[in-house]
Order: structure tokens, then C-alpha cells, then sequence
């Protein structure tokens, strides 16, 4: 296994100065970079297979154990606040639960039963998107889970640092992150983390985009659930439509924050037309903007 193996390159690190050890370091991370850009083809597979599972109403899944089950966990988690993606389409395997979110569960990685039964529990099936991420490409729990969801009809992607692998082997779409030895023998945190870190957010952010998500490289489907995000909110509003900060709140209340909804308000619609189009269009903004327009054009030809 690539990721285990010790590097000759490296063999003296602990003699090196500050500097060359940084050095050696930040070199990797940018190898971790390059790595996850030698497989766009495949992350652009993965994401328009999963888009057309959530198009369906499925569920986004991840499953993962250790620094990888903490990072897919993290990429699921900020799906919600950046692009309010609901919570119930939301599914994380995290091998050893809550707890080793925050700390290391011993055992918990090798724990394949218990994995089945979890996919088993959310009842994961043909509608749903699960996303297998394990550096090695060998542990138990995300191996487990990855093949019970494929059982049950998932559309699966594996994710993993080490080729011909059964997280690889057993995806529908395989993504392998070639980041090679890491500078200090094992720790996959390095390189083989940091790839994982990039594929992840690449690959769901692209999945958001195509679902309607971003507008105009903005997060118009931004949850504000705090001060910052609330002026992020406004601000959004003000790029986007040109108008002063009270006319912005008064929308956004009007909309009970919602940005998209808001923005239909603020370009003259309706409250009523303007929640239709959206509802119809998917939260499609574009979309929705579209139906008012054809909307507004046949009421004008008809008079």
C-alpha cells in the first residue's frame, strides 16, 4: 500500500532543518493538489450520476472511518449552511459515531457488521448517492457500508489513495487519489488527507452548482443563522440587484430570509408568483425567473 510505505526521500526528515522539512511538507500538499486535478474526468461522472440521484429526491451519503470518515462528515455537515441542503437528504457514517468525530474509537474502523446495520437503519436504497472515502481503500467499516449500499440499488463512489483496492473495486465510480508515500510514513492526514479534502469539496460543490444552488457565483441558497451570514445575505442581494440596504431587508423579511425568494421580490414579482416559480422550477432560480418572464410575456399578448 503506497500510503504506508516509507519514503527513501524522507528517511532523514528528522535531521533536516525547520525549513527543509516545511519545504518537503508544502511540497506534498501541492503533489495532493495535482493529484486530485489527474482525475476530473471521473469526479465529473461521479457528480452529474449522483445530480441525477438527488434529482430524484434520493439522499447524499457518506461513510468513513478515522481522518477520512472525519472529512467526508465535515464535507456533508457544510452542505447544509452554504447551500441549505436538507437535513433529512443528508445521511453520515462516521465509523464509531458522535464520538470519534472528536477523538479516535478504538476498533471502530474494523467494525463491519455494525456498518451494514447502519446502512441497513437509514434504509439507504436506489434513490441514494453514497460516497466511500478511506485513504487505504481497505477498512472494514467503509468497505461494509459501500457494499450493502450497493446491494440495496445505491449509486456508489469510492474514494482512496491506493489503486485496485476495494473501495475502488467495488464503486460504481472509483476515484484514486494518487498521492503516493507521505513524508512522514502512515500518516494519511498529509497528502493522502488533503486530496481527499479537495476531491470531496469539488465534488459536492459541483453537485450544488448543477442543482441550482449558486447564482451568479453567490450563495443564494445561504442559510443565515447568524449575524455574518445574515449581512451575507444582504449583500448578495445588493450585488445582485442593485438596491439599497432597507429595500434588501424589507424583501428578506418579506421572504422569511430566503435570499432566492427574496431577489424574485426585489425584480417586481408577486409573493404568490414568485414562491410558484420557485416551487415549479425546483429552487431553480434561473429557472424561476425564466417562468415569471414567460409568464409576464403571455398575460402582455393576451391583453
Amino acid at each position: 500500500m503506497q500510503t504506508e510505505h516509507p519514503s527513501p526521500r524522507y528517511s532523514t526528515i528528522d535531521l533536516w532543518t525547520p525549513a527543509e522539512i516545511l519545504d518537503a511538507m508544502m511540497e506534498g500538499q501541492l503533489a495532493a493538489v495535482a493529484a486530485v486535478h489527474a482525475v476530473r474526468p471521473a469526479l465529473e461522472q461521479a457528480a452529474l450520476a449522483i445530480e441525477a440521484r438527488l434529482r430524484a429526491g434520493g439522499r447524499l451519503v457518506y461513510a468513513g472511518a478515522g481522518t477520512s470518515g472525519r472529512l467526508a462528515v465535515q464535507d456533508g455537515a457544510e452542505l447544509m449552511p452554504t447551500f441549505s441542503w436538507p437535513a433529512e437528504r443528508l445521511v453520515l457514517l462516521m465509523a464509531g459515531g458522535r464520538e470519534a468525530l472528536l477523538r479516535a474509537v478504538e476498533g471502530a474502523e474494523d467494525e463491519d457488521e455494525a456498518a451494514a446495520a447502519r446502512v441497513r437503519e437509514h434504509a439507504i436504497g436506489d434513490n441514494d448517492a453514497l460516497i466511500a472515502v478511506a485513504a487505504s481503500g481497505t477498512t472494514p467499516f467503509t468497505v461494509a457500508c459501500l457494499r450493502e449500499a450497493a446491494a440495496r440499488g445505491a449509486l456508489t463512489i469510492g474514494i482512496a489513495n491506493n489503486p485496485n483496492t476495494p473501495v475502488l473495486d467495488l464503486s460504481e465510480h472509483p476515484i484514486w487519489l494518487d498521492t503516493g508515500a507521505e513524508p512522514i510514513a502512515g500518516s494519511t492526514r498529509m497528502k493522502a488527507g488533503t486530496a481527499q479534502r479537495v476531491a470531496l469539496t469539488v465534488l459536492s460543490s459541483l453537485i450544488m452548482i448543477r442543482l441550482g444552488h449558486v447564482y451568479g457565483g453567490l450563495m443564494v441558497d445561504v442559510q443565515a443563522s447568524n449575524t455574518k451570514l445574515v449581512r451575507r445575505s444582504e449583500t448578495i442581494l445588493a450585488q445582485l440587484t442593485g438596491r439599497d440596504r432597507d429595500k434588501v431587508r424589507e424583501a428578506l423579511r418579506q421572504a422569511q430570509g430566503s435570499v432566492k425568494l427574496a431577489l424574485l421580490l426585489l425584480e417586481g414579482g408577486a409573493l404568490d408568483e414568485a414562491t410558484a416559480a420557485l416551487a415549479q422550477s425546483s429552487g431553480d432560480l434561473r429557472a424561476a425567473k425564466n417562468l415569471i418572464e414567460e409568464r409576464r410575456a403571455g398575460r402582455k399578448k393576451r391583453a
